[in-house]
């Protein structure tokens, strides 16, 4: 099969890539040019390691619409989004897709630590990610809300392999991304400066007051887009006692502080996608395994999914979500749904 693989310059994808190699596929590479800081000395020095032809594909005009723009709005308007999903699902694998079709590609693939399952019934086959081998690295959360045509081109050859393998198959192989660092930072702000970079696109973020669960004043806070909900380090206030953020209202500019963040036995979600583990179009009550953010644990609980892409998910245990984030649910290990959490 000809092949385009999504290169980084990273290990995990030009292991991707070297395994496809081994498998006698045709493989092309493809850089995607999103933002000043897409390493593209990084993906070509892969590229040439490997043998392979590189493709650079510039998405970085629809990156600031999707992913920048979105990035800034969400933090103003008192949530915390997550990037890497809105992007995987818009930009990036989008991108990819689009390109690998229009040039003659048999299929896509990146160094993701996931898996694509196929699901077959008389509605026919639908796919979805699911769970790689290695629960610490797994990026299936990052993928949940990949559509049907693109997963159904989709190959992921690091689904069975953990990260040390992957470095030690990279050094065995030669390869010259082997002890490359992984990125730990969002892509488009490698020195973590969330703040300055939202202030400089939509100005200074007011101060406000911090108040407790009950309205009273407790002190002032530094401007919203600076707190999540959850947050209990660096609040730059001292009161005596362990606080908690438990609500950010953008309207009023308050932050609400309280010594206790016992979290919530229901949550909504909204924008939500089903993947193959559901039947097309399902709507109803689900119990699946959701989990409310990347490094959390999955917890246990019932979905409510409604016609008009809301959803009420109920958990025997309360849970701890901060609006903006994504929940994941899934059946045997498969995304079954993924929406963002109000």
């Amino acid at each position: 099969m000809r092949i385009l693989v999504g290169l980084s310059g990273g290990v995990d994808s030009a292991a991707a890539a070297r395994l496809l190699l081994s498998a006698g596929h045709q493989v092309e590479g493809a850089t995607l040019v999103m933002h000043e800081h897409t390493e593209l000395d990084a993906a070509r020095e892969a590229a040439s390691g490997l043998g392979i032809r590189l493709h650079e594909i510039d998405c970085s005009e629809l990156f600031d619409s999707v992913v920048k723009d979105n990035f800034v709005s969400e933090y103003l308007t008192g949530r915390t989004p997550n990037p890497c999903i809105i992007c995987n699902e818009k930009v990036k694998f989008r991108c990819l897709y689009d390109y690998a079709r229009s040039h003659g590609f048999d299929k896509i693939a990146t160094g993701h630590y996931a898996r694509v399952i196929s699901v077959t019934s008389d509605e026919g086959t639908r796919y979805s990610v699911a769970v790689s081998d290695d629960p610490v690295k797994d990026q299936s959360y990052m993928l949940s809300r990949l559509p049907q045509d693109i997963l159904s081109m989709l190959l992921l050859p690091l689904a069975d392999k953990s990260k040390p393998q992957v470095r030690e198959y990279a050094g065995r192989e030669g390869l010259v991304a082997a002890d490359r660092p992984d990125s730990q930072e969002i892509c488009f702000l490698p020195e973590g400066n969330y703040a300055e970079y939202i202030e400089s696109i939509a100005g200074k973020c007011p101060e406000g007051d911090f108040v407790s669960e009950d309205g009273l004043i407790l002190g002032r806070h530094k401007g919203i887009i600076r707190y999540t909900v959850g947050q209990r380090k660096g609040l730059g206030i001292s009161l005596g006692e362990r606080m908690f953020v438990t609500d950010i209202d953008a309207y009023n500019n308050t932050v609400t502080l309280s010594p206790i963040h016992s979290g919530k036995s229901e949550i909504r979600i909204r924008d939500t996608v089903l993947s193959g583990a559901l039947p097309v179009g399902f709507c109803g009550r689900v119990k699946a395994l959701v989990k409310l953010r990347y490094t959390a644990s999955a917890r246990e609980g019932e979905a409510m999914l409604n016609p008009d892409g809301t959803a009420l998910i109920s958990f025997s245990e309360p849970v701890k979500a901060a609006p903006g984030q994504s929940a994941v649910g899934y059946i045997d290990g498969a995304v079954a749904f993924s929406g963002f959490i109000l």
